[in-house]
């Protein structure tokens, strides 16, 4: 209701008004819980409300009987707003002991402990004990991009700076759009029931290694096909099932875990607890991936290593702990030179290996060895190790992360 609204912005705003609608001064009041504003002062909060509300000629106000307050020297009044046979919700505002002043603020308890506000409870765990300074959980999507190059650099980079003062674990959010993420959650959830050490295992093997979970690597193209694609493996939403049910088998098998259980839990894919986690981080607005808590406090995205770093500094010294010495970012990495592009014989047709951009594409590779298994690798991990998103200079405000469909 627009009433409504509008008065709502007067707790946003938290005025403190004094009544000076006549240059009369009015005579003293005294109020007393359960009874009726006198006609006096009554009418003097309905001009200040229609003031700062604005409301319409025809809108009528109701003030019920004065309440008692747990703010000293002041009472509670409840007003409610009638316009074209419609009521607003009861609104709350207080009123001094005198009479003279209405004042409107919002009261946040935050007595409990930060560290508790988003639960950690069952879940396996790096770095530090459950009573670390600092825990950090995480709403990871095993398929999401983002959450694998999150889960590859900061988390490593965290433990080591952090060692036993920050406590880490991951909840699952496994998002719609992303069609093997919850068959992966519920897997890896099988195995961290008897080994916390392989559900670890799993989550890197499987952020390291997502672009290729449902792929084919012995498949070769149709060449017969005027479309065919050489560099495009083919992947399969049921070959993805098989390839991490087998994943989870094999690392149990690692870990010694009761096979026979394991199998029986991959087999029945029970998604009830990835469910309630994911209702669990629809409750924090979390709205995609990676959104992470930091003594919970919300951070979503890949931001940049230093300011992460920074904001558990403040939770740890906010905890009573010493943070190590300041983060020092290394030096941006240089370009590297990229070859003059040669001509090609006369006659002959260039390879994708000259010119531009073939000489740019080994470059880029050149700055973190890699062995692609396949063209389409090639294209796409030169750009990660090229471009850190964690780094500041790399880093631009656009939000880094698998974002939850509409």
């Amino acid at each position: 209701m627009l009433i409504s609204s509008r008065l709502a912005t007067l707790v946003l705003a938290s005025f403190l008004a004094s009544f000076g609608c006549h240059a009369q001064v009015p005579a003293a009041t005294k109020l007393e819980t359960g009874a009726t504003l006198s006609p006096a002062v009554a009418y003097r909060v309905e001009i200040l409300l229609r003031d700062k509300a604005q409301m319409p000629p025809g809108s009528t106000i109701s003030i019920g009987p004065v309440e008692a307050s747990d703010v000293a020297g002041f009472h509670t009044i409840t007003v409610t707003v009638t316009a074209n046979d419609k009521s607003s919700h009861p609104i709350k505002f207080l009123l001094s002991d005198d009479g003279k002043t209405v004042a409107q603020f919002i009261k946040y308890d935050i007595s409990a402990d930060p560290r508790t506000m988003v639960s950690d409870a069952g879940r396996p765990s790096r770095g530090g004990p459950a009573s670390a300074p600092v825990v950090i959980v995480n709403f990871d999507d095993l398929e999401c991009p983002f959450c694998a190059r999150f889960h590859d650099n900061l988390f490593p980079a965290i433990t080591q700076r952090y060692g036993d003062k920050v406590h880490v674990v991951y909840r699952d959010f496994p998002l719609d759009q992303h069609p093997w993420a919850m068959h992966a959650s519920v897997d890896v959830n099988c195995l961290a029931a008897q080994s916390p050490t392989g559900y670890w295992n799993l989550v890197d093997y499987i952020h390291r290694n997502a672009e290729d979970i449902g792929s084919d690597p012995n498949a070769k193209p149709d060449d017969s096909k005027a479309d065919a694609k050489p560099d495009a493996p083919k992947h399969t939403l049921d070959r993805a099932y098989t390839q991490l049910d087998k994943l989870t088998r094999e690392q149990g098998a690692r870990q010694k875990v009761d096979a026979v259980k394991l199998a029986s839990c991959i087999a029945k894919q029970d998604a009830s607890a990835i469910e309630a986690s994911k209702q669990l981080g629809t409750t924090l607005n979390v709205e995609s991936t990676p959104t992470y808590f930091i003594n919970g406090e919300k951070y979503e995205g890949a931001l940049p290593i230093d300011y992460v770093f920074g904001q558990i500094d403040d939770a740890l010294r906010a905890e009573g702990a010493t943070p190590p010495p300041p983060y020092v970012a290394p030096p941006p990495p240089a370009e590297p030179a990229t070859p003059t592009p040669t001509k090609p014989a006369p006659g002959n047709k260039p390879s994708h290996n000259s010119g531009s951009p073939g000489p740019e594409l080994r470059t880029r590779v050149s700055v973190k060895p890699q062995s692609p298994a396949s063209p389409r690798e090639a294209s796409r991990r030169p750009l990660r190790t090229r471009v850190s998103y964690l780094h500041p200079w790399s880093w631009s405000r656009r939000a880094h992360g698998c974002p939850r469909p509409a």
